[in-house]
């Protein structure tokens, strides 16, 4: 096949690159370039040179051409403004996700990408086409497996895409890295937000939405403990950053318009139950996605973050909209974040989480 490869530096898609040039496919590499360098450039260095350099250096060893896409543009206009506004609402945005549907599989399928017969990248996910369906399904490796962030593609998208590092461990990547002896075998794995870098998103936010000092309530008795500087800057399970002794201390709920941040030391205790929430309208790999629900043999399984881990969990239609109820608590639902469907090893798509019950 003719295929786009998107390359970002890093191991996954280097090694994605010599799998498929094995195979004899005819390819050609895309690094997209949507770091914000000038508007960011007073909080840190964006790395995107580095990265580009380790995409030059693994082009040239497999002799593959490499065409550099600007898509800063798209970027901010559909992904930064995306992060600001659910930020300024209240809720906790995953931008990375939108970042597959609207820029990867979406601004450079429409410039570019729709030239050629798929487009591939080094996420950990699986595609196959079964009776004219394209299934997405969760990787080998559970640990890095990145469906979550490709859960709000679409039918259309998933029909283009191709994954061709999907069934295999990280470890076995590192593997053929060496074996290939590319430029990126042992280079470090990339953290963080894919539009910042090394730039931290508490400084990212502080820049678009500002500080505003507040307080931090105990929420079983009420009392101030502390202050904070924007309840913008937190997240529902967090405990990192909150800064009182007698701990540990854990973001339980925000109240936005008063600018407060409830805590508490009694986080886990078993009257606290935190397991179930409502969605809004969902994003569905397959036709009839409730009745399908209903007929399946298997529980029904739910991520609520990226990670390795499921709940079991049921789906009710009630008068404020679906309910998800979790088999088990979880102490960290977040609105705003995307609550995954799969059955089995398949998903089935998401839908945002609206509200924490």
């Amino acid at each position: 096949m003719n295929i786009a490869v998107l390359v970002s530096g890093g191991v996954d898609s280097a090694v994605a690159l010599q799998l498929l040039k094995n195979q004899g496919h005819t390819i050609t590499a895309f690094y997209l370039k949507i770091w914000l360098e000038d508007e960011l450039s007073f909080l840190g260095t964006c790395p995107w040179q580095e990265d580009l350099e380790y995409v030059q250096k693994t082009c040239v060893q497999l002799n593959i051409p490499l065409e550099i896409v600007s898509l800063q543009d798209a970027y901010h206009q559909k992904i930064v403004s995306y992060t600001i506004a659910e930020v300024k609402a209240g809720r906790t945005p995953n931008p990375d996700v939108l970042c597959n549907t609207l820029i990867k599989f979406g601004a450079f399928y429409d410039l570019a990408g729709h030239q050629y017969e798929k487009i591939a990248t080094g996420h950990y996910a699986w595609i196959e086409e079964q009776e004219g369906t394209f299934v997405l399904s969760r990787s080998t490796d559970s640990f890095k497996d990145q469906t979550y962030f490709l859960s709000q593609l679409t039918k259309e998208q998933l029909a283009h895409v191709l994954f061709p590092i999907g069934k295999y461990t990280k470890e076995e990547i590192r593997s053929l890295a060496h074996e290939f002896n590319l430029p990126s075998k042992d280079r470090k794995d990339s953290q963080g937000l894919c539009f910042l870098g090394t730039i931290k998103f508490r400084e990212f936010i502080a820049h678009h939405v500002g500080t505003q000092e507040g307080p931090l309530i105990e929420f079983e008795t009420d009392k101030q403990l502390g202050t904070h500087q924007g309840c913008w800057f937190y997240t529902t399970g967090q405990r990192q950053g909150i800064g009182l002794s007698h701990g540990p201390w854990y973001v339980v709920a925000k109240d936005f318009e008063k600018n407060i941040v409830f805590i508490s030391n009694k986080y886990h205790e078993p009257d606290k139950i935190r397991n179930s929430f409502l969605i809004s309208q969902g994003n569905w790999f397959i036709d009839n996605f409730y009745e399908y629900v209903e007929k399946m043999q298997s529980p029904l399984l739910v991520k609520i973050r990226h990670g390795e881990f499921l709940h079991i969990c049921t789906l009710k239609n009630t008068v404020d909209g679906v309910l998800v109820t979790l088999q088990e608590r979880d102490q960290g639902i977040a609105p705003g974040q995307f609550a995954v469907f799969y059955d089995g090893a398949r998903c089935l798509g998401s839908a945002p989480i609206t509200k924490a019950l």
